[in-house]
Parts: C-alpha cells; sequence; structure tokens
C-alpha cells in the first residue's frame, strides 16, 4: 500500500508543482484528510465502494465547493475515481514528504492537544535538527486526543511525548505490580 499511495501522493506532486500550487494544494489535501478522518459518516460514505462515483464527487462538491483551488479537487476527484478516500491521510502525507524532501528537508509532523506557538516551533525544529542530522521542515497538527504534550514523526521514527502515553504507561506498570 505504501508503494500505491507514494505513486498517487507523486501523481499530485507532479500536478501541483506544473500548476505552482503545491503549497496549496499540500496544505488543503491534509486539512481534507484530517476532516475525513474527523467524521465517521463522512469517511463512511466516500470510502463505501458501492457508492456511485457520482454520489461521491456531489459530497466532494458540497464539502469543498470553491473553498479549495481547482487543483486540489482535481486530486480530491482523482483519489474518488480510484476509489481511493481511505488512503488520503497516507496520499497527504507521502505529497508532505516528497515537498519537503524537494527542497532538502526531512517532514517532522509534530502533533499537539493546543496550537504551537512559533518560537516553540522554532526551538522544536532545531532540537529535530540535531538529533536527525539534517534540515526539517516541522508541520503542526492540533489533536485534542493527545491532551499534552506532543508526539513527533520524522520518516519512521515516532517520539511520543504525550500525556496520553504517560498515562497509558503508568497504567500498564500499575496493572503490572
Amino acid at each position: 500500500m505504501a508503494e500505491r499511495t507514494a505513486g498517487y501522493a507523486a501523481a499530485i506532486y507532479e500536478l501541483a508543482t506544473a500548476e505552482g500550487d503545491l503549497p496549496r494544494v499540500e496544505a488543503e489535501l491534509a486539512s481534507i484528510a484530517r476532516s475525513i478522518d474527523a467524521s465517521a459518516d463522512l469517511r463512511s460514505t466516500l470510502t463505501d465502494p458501492a457508492l456511485p462515483l457520482e454520489r461521491k464527487r456531489a459530497v466532494i462538491d458540497d464539502l469543498l465547493g470553491s473553498r479549495a483551488s481547482r487543483t486540489t479537487i482535481t486530486a480530491i476527484n482523482m483519489v474518488a475515481g480510484l476509489n481511493r478516500f481511505g488512503e488520503l491521510g497516507e496520499i497527504a502525507r507521502h505529497l508532505s514528504v516528497r515537498s519537503a524532501a524537494s527542497v532538502g528537508k526531512k517532514l517532522a509532523e509534530v502533533r499537539s492537544a493546543v496550537e504551537l506557538d512559533a518560537a516553540t516551533v522554532q526551538r522544536l525544529a532545531a532540537a529535530l535538527e540535531k538529533q536527525t542530522g539534517s534540515a526539517v521542515e516541522v508541520r503542526t497538527v492540533v489533536d485534542p486526543s493527545i491532551m499534552g504534550g506532543i508526539v513527533t514523526r520524522v520518516g519512521d521514527t515516532v517520539i511520543d511525548g504525550s500525556v496520553r502515553s504517560q498515562l497509558d504507561s503508568l497504567r500498564q506498570a500499575l496493572r503490572n505490580q
């Protein structure tokens, strides 16, 4: 699946680059993927293989209207036509990784319960660059399920400093005693 989603992301990257719209498409796809993940009804509708493509496109049109770029809508329609909405989050992640790599950086996705201020993001980027030995592009995502702290992903490495993870570890330790 990773190869397939990377291939779709590569096609979207080429399209968005050719249109001069890469940053916007990248941000919009990530936002749309998070919206689909957050809504069970929307996710089940768009991933239902029995639902006709025309109906899915109507849902997309209602959802996005004129708020997304023409390039993003083209990319979303491609994903719909391939019946791959279940993979949109991975496609968006691969697109972000490819975009960061095109400028010589690694993508660092940072999830936190609240929006991080610019100074915190800069300190985090410096620490991640020191740890990874390469330049990083930090993308922040607000994820209330984290409760507190942050979860950072750089490539295949995940650094989980979330309160949720610490509470789970504490809970497990108490059960083992």
